[in-house]
C-alpha cells in the first residue's frame, strides 16, 4: 500500500495519546473515589457486561481516528492487471552446442519446448516476435499478435555453427522500435548456452537497450558437464559449458532478470514465470473512500453505542 498525502498518517500519533490520556483520568478518579460499604452489591447490579460497554465508545471512537486519518492520506493499493498492448521478442540461441544432452533430450529441444511455454502465457493482444541465431540472425519474425509466426521460428531451428549474440540483440531492438510508434517496446528474453564469440559487443547492445528502457531478460542454458562428441575420432569429447557470468552481465547493463537453467523442468518453470511477468502489469487503485466510509460507520457507532449505554459521547 502507498500513500499520496503521507503526512496525514501522523494523525495516528493521536490514538496512544487519548489512550494514555483517557488511562490517567481513570486513576485520577480512583484516587478521588469515595467508599461505599455496599460497593460489591452496586458492581453486582450493574451487571457483567458493563465493562467493556463502557469501553466501546471509546473504542470505536479511536478507530474512527485511524480510519480516517488512511482516508485523508489517499491510499493506493497495487494490483496485477494483464497487459493489453506490447511486444516481446524471443531471441534463441541454436548454435552448435545446443545439440549437448545435459538438458534432456538436448538443449535445443528443451528451449523449443520452453519457448511454446513463455508464449502459452502472454495475453493474445501481446504482440510476440522472434529471432533466432548462430553464426547470424538467419530466422526473424517481427512482433505481432499471430503467435504462430513466432513459434514456426522457434521450432524451425537445428543446432549448427558459432554464437553471434550481439548482432541477434541489436536486430531485436529494431523489431522492437518499428512494431509500434504509439507505444512503448516491450523486452527482450535471450536464451544461450555458451559466450559470445563473433559480431558486435554485446555489453554496447546492452547498454542501448538500457537507454531504451527495453530490459532483456536472459536465460543461461546448461551445465558445466555439457560435451559434444569430437568430429575427431581420434579426439575425446569437447567441453560446451555455459555462460552464466556474461548473461547475467547483460542483464544487469540492460535493466533486466537472470535465470540459470539446467534441466529441461528447470527451464520451463523460469519461462513459464517470465511469461507471466512480461503478461501482466502492476497497477494501482485509490482507496480513500472505503477507509473513509470505515470512518464514518466507526464514529456513527461511537456516537449511537455511547448514547445507548452511558447516555453521553465518549
Amino acid at each position: 500500500m502507498s500513500f499520496t498525502s503521507p503526512m496525514w498518517l501522523a494523525a495516528l500519533a493521536l490514538i496512544p495519546i487519548l489512550i494514555v490520556a483517557q488511562v490517567a483520568a481513570r486513576r485520577r478518579r480512583r484516587r478521588y473515589a469515595i467508599r461505599f460499604p455496599a460497593a460489591s452489591t452496586l458492581a453486582l447490579a450493574a451487571g457483567p457486561g458493563t465493562s467493556w460497554r463502557r469501553r466501546l465508545p471509546a473504542a470505536l471512537a479511536l478507530a474512527s481516528i485511524g480510519a480516517l486519518a488512511f482516508a485523508l492520506a489517499r491510499p493506493h493499493v497495487s494490483y496485477s492487471a494483464a497487459v493489453n498492448q506490447g511486444s516481446i521478442v524471443l531471441v534463441t540461441d541454436h548454435s552448435g552446442s545446443m545439440a549437448a544432452t545435459d538438458v534432456s533430450p538436448t538443449r535445443l529441444a528443451a528451449a523449443e519446448k520452453a519457448a511454446n511455454t513463455f508464449i502459452d502465457q502472454l495475453p493474445s493482444k501481446v504482440k510476440v516476435g522472434a529471432v533466432a541465431f548462430s553464426d547470424s540472425p538467419d530466422a526473424v519474425q517481427a512482433p505481432a499478435t499471430n503467435h504462430d509466426a513466432a513459434r514456426a521460428i522457434i521450432d524451425a531451428q537445428s543446432a549448427n555453427g558459432a554464437t553471434d549474440t550481439g548482432d541477434a540483440l541489436e536486430l531485436a531492438l529494431q523489431l522492437l522500435h518499428g512494431s509500434d510508434r504509439k507505444h512503448p517496446p516491450g523486452a527482450i528474453v535471450l536464451l544461450s548456452d555458451g559466450s559470445a564469440n563473433r559480431g558486435v559487443d554485446v555489453t554496447t547492445v546492452a547498454r542501448e537497450a538500457a537507454k531504451d528502457k527495453i530490459p532483456i531478460h536472459t536465460v543461461a542454458l546448461g551445465t558445466s558437464d555439457g560435451v559434444l562428441t569430437s568430429p575427431d575420432p581420434f579426439s575425446g569429447p569437447i567441453a560446451v559449458p555455459p555462460d552464466p557470468q556474461l548473461m547475467q552481465q547483460i542483464a544487469e547493463l540492460s535493466g533486466g532478470r537472470s535465470f540459470n537453467a539446467q534441466s529441461a523442468d528447470q527451464l520451463s518453470s523460469i519461462y513459464k514465470q517470465l511469461g507471466q511477468k512480461l503478461g501482466s502489469v502492476t497497477r494501482k487503485r485509490e482507496v480513500t473512500a472505503a477507509f473513509a466510509i470505515g470512518g464514518l460507520v466507526f464514529l456513527l457507532l461511537a456516537a449511537g453505542s455511547s448514547t445507548r449505554w452511558s447516555g453521553r459521547l465518549p
